[in-house]
């Protein structure tokens, strides 16, 4: 690429996908917490409930600039908090119901806010409201590209730009030093008020830079931006790892490659379809943070459709290797070290005697199935873990001993957290053996 079609492309695009990025970035980390928090749907009233705040401000001040449009929003979301919690408390409905009755009236509210003639003289209107103005943002830097972080330089960006930047600096910089704090009033809220972490400051602390970044976000990208980034991308990232530090990280990396690879796609889709209409960049984007959800959805490795199938067939074929394993120990107890493959196939199914073949647990001659050294230690663990479980649920659970088999039979492949016992027979009178080494 020359010099002059990067600058080109700097002027055109730049400020437009800087912005983009800036606003997927910041959302994408407040979402993560409000993911983790189970309040995804209170960024979204936020997002469309300081629309209110946001016109109310112009008409009162007659002007747009950040303060007093900020204050607005900020007003708007603390009274859309107040009225949901007043609504669920009054009309007795979930969060889910209060939430989204509260945003749709005070977005309502907004539109026709909008509508007043006042407003109607600046570019404040329901289109910008819900697509931005990512096409009206341009930047003009100097030809030399070692000029472009001078004061100056930077002076000529974008006042969206410039706001946007602002605020994911601030957000970042409150996230990482409150990042334990947020951590256990979300995981733990009473904890978290016992050791005397104020988890309902922590959260106003959250649903203020929540306001901040969709007020910010508003002029440039719009609505749908900011709700699809304040959920896609943590929600993608949940499902990829059960590790707060490494979500973090996705859902931050996962709501950039939604701003550029929408941004693209938007201005080359048109040529690939054959059509000249463009396509709207903050939509573009959205659907590309739903698509790399759906993506995690399916091949998400921690909790994704194909790892919960694989995880499910895993522990099938381990239960069922167990359950042939405890046959024929149990056999081994009365005095047959050998059983007949058919019938132990009919009661466990070929996969088990498969896979316990496979680890070298049993062998096969004539027609004939045993246990082998090694088979023989892990069908002891499985059948000692059986027993405990049959112990406590007689002695601890008040089970009648005819009744607990069934049960044990399902608890014995929980071996890891079976309950020890000082008994060195069953309820049934039969051995518990000694722990493996």
């Amino acid at each position: 690429m020359t010099l002059e079609r990067f600058l080109h492309f700097a002027s055109v695009d730049g400020a437009a996908l800087l912005a983009a990025t800036l606003s997927a970035l910041v959302c994408g980390m407040l979402g993560n917490w409000l993911v983790l928090r189970r309040t995804s749907l209170m960024g979204d009233a936020i997002s469309h409930s300081v629309l209110p705040g946001i016109v109310g401000a112009f008409l009162v001040t007659g002007t747009r600039a950040p303060v007093p449009m900020f204050v607005g929003a900020i007003i708007a979301a603390l009274l859309t908090v107040a009225v949901t919690q007043a609504v669920r408390r009054l009309a007795r409905v979930d969060m889910g119901a209060a939430m989204g009755v509260t945003f749709a009236s005070f977005f309502a509210f907004g539109v026709l806010l909008i509508e007043q003639a006042s407003a109607r003289q600046v570019d404040l209107d329901p289109d910008c409201v819900l697509y931005g103005s990512l096409e009206t943002l341009f930047w003009f830097p100097p030809a030399n590209p070692r000029d472009w972080l001078s004061l100056s330089t930077l002076a000529l960006l974008p006042t969206p730009v410039k706001t946007l930047l602002v605020v994911t600096v601030v957000s970042a910089i409150v996230l990482r030093l409150l990042r334990k704090e947020l951590a256990l009033a979300s995981f733990d809220a009473p904890l978290a008020a016992a050791l005397g972490f104020r988890p309902a400051l922590l959260g106003a602390i959250l649903m203020t830079l929540t306001a901040a970044a969709t007020i910010a976000s508003f002029e440039a990208v719009g609505s749908i931006l900011v709700v699809a980034m304040l959920v896609c991308p943590a929600a993608a990232a949940r499902l990829w790892t059960d590790r707060l530090r490494t979500q973090t990280r996705l859902s931050a990396a996962f709501a950039v490659l939604s701003a550029i690879l929408g941004y693209l796609l938007a201005a080359t889709a048109p040529r690939w379809l054959g059509t000249t209409h463009a396509l709207g960049a903050a939509g573009t984007m959205a659907t590309t943070a739903g698509a790399i959800l759906t993506i995690s959805i399916v091949a998400g490795p921690t909790h994704g459709l194909v790892a919960r199938v694989l995880r499910r067939r895993e522990l099938a074929l381990r239960v069922a290797r167990e359950d042939a394993l405890g046959a024929l120990f149990r056999m081994l107890e009365s005095g047959t070290d050998r059983a007949s493959e058919q019938l132990l196939v009919a009661a466990v199914g070929p996969r088990g005697i498969a896979e316990a073949r496979r680890r070298g647990e049993i062998e096969t001659a004539n027609g004939l199935v045993r246990l082998t050294p090694t088979g023989v230690a892990e069908a002891q663990a499985i059948i000692r873990s059986h027993r405990l479980w049959e112990t406590y649920l007689v002695e601890e659970a008040g089970l009648a001993a005819d009744h607990v088999h069934e049960s044990a039979e399902r608890l014995e492949h929980v071996r890891e957290v079976a309950p020890e016992v000082p008994r060195a027979l069953d309820p049934q009178g039969k051995p518990i053996p000694k722990p493996t080494s």
